[in-house]
């Protein structure tokens, strides 16, 4: 006769799987170079930032020109592909490796790779909520495409998109292992889009410094509305402005309905034919990131609140009442 746990018990359980799952030791990710000339693009920026926007449009503008192109989206939120796919959800790799797993099978390329107009593209995906890591999810997920053959795959381009937001080691991985060529950052003419921006220029002069290899292409400045805050930010950090997309409701509206502008009939076509040219053929160069206080210089004092003074709290502020300093009962030894 089998006893149902209690509710206490469950939770003890849930905690040691969680506990193993930590524990488990990742497999080193291999740094071998691809048997084609590939370029393998990281794309990182703040989270609604526009990436995916970007990259669906560049990828497809890229494929359009007759580049053989894999997207593969390094987002929890599994959004990439949404829009190159009309709206509709691409299966992850975590969750069809979990459910094969189960079922006793092996993961194929067809489970989890899909086309649409000479666009390759997949999601890595990542756990539910509250039940595992972000980071470590995406190293599982690019461990599983090492199995299926990841760096013998014949692409022009790799286009990685990550979530910049996010600063852990998952996430850091085609910087820190050197598993891209390049960097692109996507950013508006906001502090916290060019916070992030700055962040990951940071990173790669980090990693840099460590003896890494990647660098910093350029910035893509999304829903540009004129002010020049990210224009300003690429030319302190040394950087270039691969493309300037305005805010247009056009462009807004059309993103919304999951509709791809990157047409080359499209009255926006030239402005991805160039993105797609400059990606191509601009370098990966060592930025010079910002200090917060130089970040702040960008913007106006009123706008970030570089006016504001600092008043240091009190003991009264805390307790309501100011204790009196008593001496202490420590032994002080006069020096001989």
């Amino acid at each position: 006769m089998t006893t149902a746990l209690t509710s206490n018990e469950q939770a003890i359980q849930f905690v040691d799987r969680l506990r193993q799952e930590a524990a488990t030791p990742s497999e080193p990710v291999s740094t071998a170079e691809v048997t084609k000339e590939t370029q393998i693009i990281a794309i990182y920026g703040k989270g609604g930032i526009g990436k995916s926007f970007t990259l669906a449009n560049l990828s497809y503008m890229m494929a359009q020109q007759g580049k053989k192109v894999l997207l593969i989206g390094c987002d929890p939120k599994s959004d990439t592909t949404s829009l190159l796919f009309g709206g509709r959800a691409c299966p992850t790799i975590i969750e069809t490796s979990a459910k094969k797993k189960l079922a006793g099978e092996a993961v194929s390329i067809g489970d989890v790779c899909f086309k649409r107009d000479g666009v390759y593209a997949m999601e890595l995906g990542g756990p539910e909520v509250g039940r595992g890591c972000g980071g470590r999810g995406i190293i599982h997920g690019f461990e599983l495409l090492e199995k299926l053959g990841f760096h013998e795959w014949g692409f022009d381009y790799v286009l990685l998109d990550f979530l910049g937001d996010v600063v852990c080691g998952g996430f850091g991985l085609p910087i820190a292992r050197d598993m891209c060529q390049k960097v692109i950052v996507v950013a508006s003419n906001d502090l916290q889009s060019l916070y992030v921006a700055n962040n990951v220029c940071s990173a790669v002069e980090y990693f840099r410094k460590l003896g890494g290899n990647v660098g910093v292409a350029g910035m893509v400045i999304n829903r540009d509305d004129g002010t020049g805050e990210a224009a300003n930010f690429a030319q302190e950090v040394g950087i270039p402005i691969l493309s300037t997309i305005p805010a247009n409701e056009d462009i807004r509206r059309k993103s919304a309905s999951y509709e791809i502008i990157g047409r080359p009939d499209s009255v926006w076509g030239p402005m991805f034919e160039e993105l797609a040219q400059n990606v191509a053929t601009s370098e990966p160069m060592r930025p010079k990131p910002m200090t917060q206080d130089q970040l702040l210089g960008l913007f106006a004092a009123s706008a970030v609140g570089r006016d504001v003074v600092l008043e240091p709290a009190t003991q009264f502020d805390m307790c309501g009442r100011t204790d009196d300093t008593r001496p202490t009962l420590e032994v002080v030894y006069d020096e001989v």
